[in-house]
C-alpha cells in the first residue's frame, strides 16, 4: 500500500465564478506522503482542498481520489468520499453549544457509528493520539486555539481517514504551537496516513521539511526542496 497512489489529477482546471483558479494542473499523491501546498492568500491552494472534497467542481481535466472519479462522481456519494478524507479548517468549526466529547461523538453518529462502547473507544483512541486526553469534558471556548485545532485532528482521524486535508491548520496560531500542530501532522503521516498542508508559512516548512507544491499564477508545480 505504501506506494499506492491515492490522488491523481492530470490536467484539472478549477474556477469560480468565472474566475480561472488553476489550469493544466497535474499532481499524484501517494500513501504515507506529506505534501505541502504553498502560495499567495489566492493563489488557489484552498480552492484545491475544496474541489478534492467536492465543494467546487472541477471545470475539465481528469481527477481520482481514493477510486473516485471526481469530474462524474454522484452527490450521493460525496458522503461516503468524505468519510476517507480527514479535513481540518483553519477556523475549527467545532460546535460551540457542546463539549468535545460530544463533538466527536456526533461525527461518528453522522457516519454510522452505533454502539455506545464502540464509540467511546474511538474518541479515547483519538484524543490520546492528539495529545488530548484529559480535555473532553471541555466546551470549545474554555480551549485554547491550539487545543481547539488538536480536537480538529483528532475529529479528522475518527474514522481513520486515507488521507488528511488540512487547509491553512496553523492560521490563527502562534508560531510555537503552530510548530506542534505541524509535528503533529508529521505523526499521523508516519503512521501511514498521507497528508496535504496549505500554508504561507515558509517558516514551517522550512523547520519540517516535506514535499513542496507551489500555486501560483493559476499553475501548479512541484518545488525542489
Amino acid at each position: 500500500m505504501e506506494d499506492a497512489v491515492l490522488l491523481q489529477l492530470d490536467g484539472i482546471e478549477i474556477c469560480r465564478d468565472e474566475n480561472l483558479i488553476l489550469q493544466g494542473a497535474s499532481f499524484a499523491l501517494h500513501a504515507g506522503e506529506f505534501v505541502y501546498v504553498i502560495g499567495k492568500v489566492g493563489s488557489g491552494k484552498s480552492s484545491l482542498l475544496k474541489a478534492l472534497y467536492c465543494e467546487i467542481p472541477l471545470c475539465k481535466g481528469e481527477a481520482r481520489l481514493l477510486n473516485y472519479n471526481l469530474r462524474k462522481i454522484k452527490w450521493k456519494d460525496v458522503p461516503y468520499l468524505r468519510r476517507k478524507l480527514g479535513i481540518v479548517f483553519q477556523d475549527f468549526q467545532l460546535l460551540t453549544d457542546r463539549s468535545v466529547l460530544k463533538n466527536l461523538e456526533f461525527v461518528l453518529r453522522a457516519t454510522g457509528w452505533k454502539k455506545k462502547r464502540d464509540i467511546q473507544r474511538r474518541i479515547d483512541e483519538v484524543l490520546q493520539q492528539v495529545g488530548m486526553q484529559n480535555k473532553g469534558y471541555k466546551m470549545p471556548h474554555e480551549l485554547s486555539g491550539g487545543e481547539q485545532q488538536r480536537i480538529v485532528i483528532a475529529r479528522a482521524l475518527l474514522n481513520a481517514p486515507d488521507i488528511i486535508l488540512a487547509d491553512e491548520p496553523t492560521g490563527n496560531l502562534d508560531p510555537e504551537t503552530s510548530g506542534q500542530i505541524v509535528r503533529l501532522l508529521h505523526e499521523i503521516c508516519k503512521k501511514g496516513t498521507a497528508v496535504i498542508m496549505t500554508t504561507h508559512n515558509y517558516t514551517l516548512v522550512h523547520n519540517y521539511p516535506a514535499r513542496i507544491v507551489k500555486c501560483e499564477n493559476a499553475c501548479l508545480y512541484d518545488v525542489d526542496n
